[in-house]
């Protein structure tokens, strides 16, 4: 399963998560990713980080963040399998920006696997549009920029995909139908 960061597991904000310290889980999220982890789901983050291409941190503030996500998702008995991230800005014109594919075709190559027919979990309709150009089963969480995603969606990206208020009712709905 693939998740999309800001939004998804922690608050967003328009002024971007810069550190450690403004990375705050959203209620639940930890919890799901650690129910995935124990019902056998290789758990993927990809996300979007053009505040490093912004200057509005840099790679080591990007990895104190991720090291509290982990230890947090460790702490409740989970494990995060891998972190992709794009760090460039939208301008740059990158293959790896969702809605571009790049880091699920990293997360491919350098995990073995294939992610066609997988979740992909987003609150905005990039990440939406990234799991539909991928074969993969979009899931929209109203966290984040969900809400207003949902009213925005197009009937064909609507049909294809599954809406949730956040990703621990995501979580329950996949592992029920399992």
């Amino acid at each position: 399963i693939v998740l999309d960061r800001d939004g998804v597991i922690n608050q967003d904000s328009s002024s971007y998560i810069k550190s450690a310290e403004e990375w705050i889980p959203i209620s639940g999220s930890i919890n799901a990713i650690a129910r995935l982890h124990q019902a056998n789901f290789r758990v993927i983050i990809a996300s979007n980080q053009s505040g490093l291409a912004r200057g509005y941190f840099d790679e080591a503030a990007l990895a104190r963040m991720h090291e509290k996500m982990n230890s947090m998702v460790g702490d409740a008995g989970g494990m995060i399998s891998a972190v992709f991230y794009c760090p460039h800005s939208p301008d740059a014109g990158c293959s790896c920006r969702k809605p571009k594919t790049g880091l699920l075709q990293q997360a491919e190559i350098e995990l073995d696997i294939s992610l066609a027919g997988d979740y992909f979990v987003g609150d905005n309709l990039k990440d939406l549009q990234a799991a539909c150009s991928f074969n993969m089963k979009p899931i929209l969480v109203r966290t984040g920029n969900g809400r207003q995603t949902e009213l925005s969606l197009s009937k064909e990206i609507k049909e294809k995909t599954l809406t949730f208020n956040d990703l621990e009712s995501a979580v329950n709905w996949i592992l029920k139908k399992r």
